[in-house]
């Protein structure tokens, strides 16, 4: 017996040495933990189990793969589809184009003039998106008091109904992305444009390299993992635009504006069908994630000088 306590004491004491130690440090981590489970990994799985039923708050009835089955075949989810990407296409490389420019110049600036600008610039990021939403729907007013038809008028453009037409509908909130939400993107290209080093530079100067050249060979891809992240954020915000959708023309005129994000509110809320709506939510994920993994393979990149 006593060589029983032998053996257990030193195990004993060695947790509660560890425990001392380290303790508080898993307490600390406990909370975000429980956070996370409570938030986070017990909806998404619950919604994953609700993709193969028919969601009843009563009871639900398990019908398999019938839910995907039905989407596959439903020919608005496949606009929704279409519409998100042609979206995506259509912003994220302009986007970043625009931000880069403006990111560059704004760098040439003196230090007073560039905090002015990345606090102008970064406004739009701090604002509600319903806020923006409903200043752009009186831009878009379609009658020839609206901005945008004023402003077209002085050149002869004819007053249009940009948010219902089909024609114009999706390119419209294109237009709106291109004109905002360039602020932070402007800030992290700034920071990484200051981190290059600029002996890189004195040494091109010294080779009398020219101005694209020490563009395309030194800052460009010395800005490569600041554009991947921005290309791939841009493309998960992309692929989850709702709110401008919600607000300013609830998926019409004729599904044109129909995005899967806009799609799943209206499945889930409008139509009561859970069960779809976490079938559509899964492949949209999926679609995320195979977006992304294919930016981080062919565009990601270590580059040291």
């Amino acid at each position: 017996m006593d060589n029983t306590l032998a053996k257990t004491k030193p195990a004993a004491s060695s947790f509660t040495r560890f425990w001392k130690d380290y303790g508080w440090a898993y307490l600390f981590i406990l909370i975000p933990l429980l956070l996370f489970v409570v938030f986070t990994l017990y909806p998404v799985i619950s919604a994953f189990i609700m993709s193969f039923q028919r969601y009843n708050v009563l009871k639900s009835k398990w019908i398999g793969l019938d839910n995907y089955s039905y989407m596959l075949q439903d020919s608005v989810f496949w606009k929704s589809i279409k519409n998100t990407v042609l979206f995506t296409i259509g912003t994220v490389p302009v986007n970043i184009i625009i931000t880069f420019v403006l990111a560059f110049f704004i760098f040439q600036m003196k230090n007073s003039f560039q905090t002015f600008f990345k606090a102008a610039l970064y406004l739009p990021a701090v604002a509600s998106g319903v806020t923006i939403s409903v200043v752009w729907l009186a831009i878009f007013d379609p009658t020839p008091a609206g901005l945008l038809n004023k402003v077209l008028g002085f050149f002869g453009v004819e007053p249009s109904v940009w948010l219902g037409q089909s024609s114009t509908a999706l390119f419209s909130l294109m237009l709106m992305s291109y004109l905002g939400a360039h602020g932070a993107g402007i800030i992290l290209y700034l920071a990484a444009m200051g981190g290059i080093p600029k002996s890189l530079y004195e040494a091109a100067d010294i080779d009398h390299a020219s101005g694209w050249a020490k563009f395309s060979k030194i800052t460009w891809p010395l800005l490569k993992p600041t554009t991947l992240y921005l290309t791939v954020t841009g493309v998960i915000t992309s692929f989850q635009v709702f709110i401008s959708v919600y607000l300013m023309t609830q998926g019409g005129p004729n599904f044109a504006t129909t995005t899967i994000a806009y799609l799943i509110y209206q499945t889930a809320f409008q139509f009561s069908d859970f069960g779809l709506a976490s079938a559509q939510s899964f492949v949209l994920a999926a679609m995320i994630i195979v977006v992304s993994v294919i930016q981080f393979k062919f565009f990601s990149s270590d580059i040291e000088y």
